[in-house]
């Protein structure tokens, strides 16, 4: 499955350090790579932020895509995939598609709710993905997240207890492949006790034979024994209880093998233990987690022998020279099968898997169709009705583990946030004058941090609220242009751990102030118990990502009312005001500090 996010005539190549590089996004199909899926008979693409505008767009460029496809030698349409999972990752323009808070956001409302938000959160992404001409979505995650350290997983995860993270998960998955969308279940066998990023690293797992059964592997049993996995991502991780055989990279050290080259894995457990039947299709291959360690061929040839069906993204396609790549790779890999390095049955069977999945789907390519597909996919995506689903899980999702009578905040206090960047320092005053707009408001940024202004606004209000995220944002969740502004200008951001100590600083000196603190978590909320002691309210919305909107009179011209906005900012204003109540449960545990907080425990 390629990775066709960029692509450029040479032209339009740019130089950068000792190579010429490609930024331009592939949003309309150039003939020569319509030609190559055609004539390679390419099983899949996966597309990215950077290839989808608009609703007409995307339409139009996996239309033109599958055309190309049914015009190949075998007439299959091709997989078009998107990782389209809700909150932290989502790939659609936020301000067009439906994206909602995510997964641990769901598992706060189980207890209330049941499994409603996982069944319609299902329903709503895969009808939107449908009419856009995606048939199948990297989703859904189910991870367990046992590890308050993991830098990669964390609110993606429904949760810490593998039988919520199982239900759920099977819940929304049987609501989205409902809707056409074939899902992924990621990333077998579990990626939700790391400490690493397999986008970085190769990280390793060492849970006891007992625990990996009754944790990591739950949920992706339970799909299968219900019958609804019909496709599984690899996790690049190790598993030495799993499998301790080591393999030699191509620098020539030994390393034990993870789970994505691992025979004894997906085959042995997966198919053979475990009963799946479906499609294997690795997590992408130019992760540091496999490409630090082999050559791009190496890797396909040690995966499809391990057992998996589909290799994600082995090697990009950039330019025209790149399409040569791909014919080169798979002359390699038919002698891999004629030298028998590569088996031929395992490529027969992976054949039969894809062959047998792509039979389930069935869509209209015809020249005469586009236009329709477009008009019914403007009246899918985003409409209202799943926008007020989109918010009701953002306010029914939300915690408050603590408050000490500071809550509302009161219509003639003044108010000073401490955001972590600009845009959702907008996105939280904006919504606050919303629900009461006699509220003072100021606020204060942490990615364009000056302390004294900080503290001068602090001193001035009555209530000081925080909002951080854990782990940190990129910078592509901050508009990605912010710190290359902000280096031009000479402002050096602070790193983290500096933002976690002047955090810490400023509500220690608000309560020695006699100021009211609210601390608020907007991803993962294990970092509550550092901030509790020095904090009245405590809160967590497990989602924090904002889109402008232009709400003035004349969109076309720009010269409207343009704002920041996002569900989990209009949810706590609403909240902070009065208007609603936190009904959510934390669905991870948060180390206690006091009788306040509240937890959970995994059995």
């Amino acid at each position: 499955m390629l990775d066709l996010r960029y692509y450029c005539q040479p032209e339009q190549l740019i130089q950068y350090r000792n190579e010429q590089v490609c930024r331009t996004p592939m949003t309309e199909l150039p003939e020569e790579l319509a030609a190559m899926i055609q004539d390679s008979n390419v099983g899949g693409i996966i597309l990215f932020a950077e290839n989808l505008q608009s609703v007409e767009q995307v339409v139009k460029l996996n239309h033109d895509m599958q055309r190309a496809a049914v015009d190949s030698y075998s007439g299959l349409e091709l997989f078009i995939s998107i990782d389209q999972e809700g909150g932290r990752v989502a790939r659609m323009p936020r301000d067009l598609a439906t994206s909602f808070s995510g997964n641990m956001a769901i598992g706060a409302t189980q207890e209330k709710s049941g499994n409603y938000f996982a069944e319609q959160t299902g329903r709503i992404l895969g009808l939107e993905l449908s009419a856009l001409g995606f048939n199948l979505n990297h989703a859904p995650n189910v991870d367990v997240n046992v590890n308050a350290e993991n830098p990669v997983i964390n609110v993606r995860s429904f949760g810490e207890q593998a039988n919520l993270v199982a239900e759920l998960g099977a819940a929304q998955l049987k609501a989205m492949q409902q809707q056409g969308v074939v899902g992924t279940l990621k990333h077998f066998p579990g990626h939700g006790d790391t400490s690493v990023d397999s986008h970085t690293g190769l990280p390793r797992v060492d849970h006891s034979i007992e625990d990996i059964i009754a944790v990591d592997l739950l949920p992706f049993q339970t799909a299968i024994d219900q019958g609804l996995a019909k496709m599984i991502m690899t996790a690049h991780i190790q598993y030495p209880q799993l499998d301790n055989s080591t393999f030699t990279t191509n620098d020539g050290s030994t390393m034990i093998k993870p789970a994505t080259m691992s025979k004894r894995i997906l085959t042995d457990l997966l198919r053979g233990k475990m009963g799946f039947e479906g499609v294997v299709i690795t997590d992408a291959l130019d992760m540091a987690g496999i490409s630090h360690f082999f050559e791009p061929i190496d890797a396909i040839i040690e995966t499809f022998n391990a057992g998996s069906d589909i290799a994600l993204m082995p090697f990009r396609i950039r330019k025209a020279e790149d399409i040569q790549l791909l014919a080169q790779t798979l002359d390699q890999l038919e002698l891999a099968v004629a030298e028998g390095r590569l088996s031929q049955i395992q490529v027969l069977e992976s054949v039969e898997r894809i062959f047998r999945l792509k039979q389930q789907l069935s869509s209209d390519f015809s020249e005469n169709q586009l236009s329709e597909n477009q008009a019914i996919a403007n009246g899918v995506v985003g409409n209202p009705a799943h926008r007020q689903l989109e918010q009701a899980l953002a306010e029914q999702s939300l915690v408050q583990v603590k408050n000490e009578q500071v809550l509302p905040i009161q219509s003639d206090q003044r108010v000073h946030l401490l955001m972590p960047d600009l845009g959702k320092c907008r996105a939280l005053e904006q919504a606050l004058k919303l629900q009461n707009s006699r509220l003072t408001v100021t606020c204060s940024d942490l990615h364009q941090f000056e302390y004294q202004q900080t503290r001068h606004h602090m001193l001035q209000a009555d209530v000081f609220l925080v909002a951080n995220i854990t782990p940190k944002q990129s910078a592509v969740e901050m508009g990605g242009m912010e710190d290359i502004e902000l280096q031009a200008r000479g402002v050096q951001p602070l790193s983290k751990a500096d933002q976690d100590t002047q955090i810490e600083s400023l509500l220690r000196l608000a309560k020695d102030n006699n100021k009211s603190t609210i601390f608020v978590s907007l991803r993962a909320p294990y970092e509550m118990s550092r901030y509790e002691q020095y904090s009245d309210a405590l809160i967590a919305t497990f989602s924090y990502n904002v889109h402008t909107e232009d709400f003035g009179s004349d969109k076309n011209k720009n010269n409207g009312n343009v704002q920041a906005v996002g569900p989990a900012f209009s949810a706590l204003a609403k909240l902070l005001t009065g208007k609603i109540i936190a009904s959510g449960r934390l669905p991870v545990s948060v180390e206690r500090t006091s009788d306040s907080l509240t937890t959970t425990t995994i059995d």
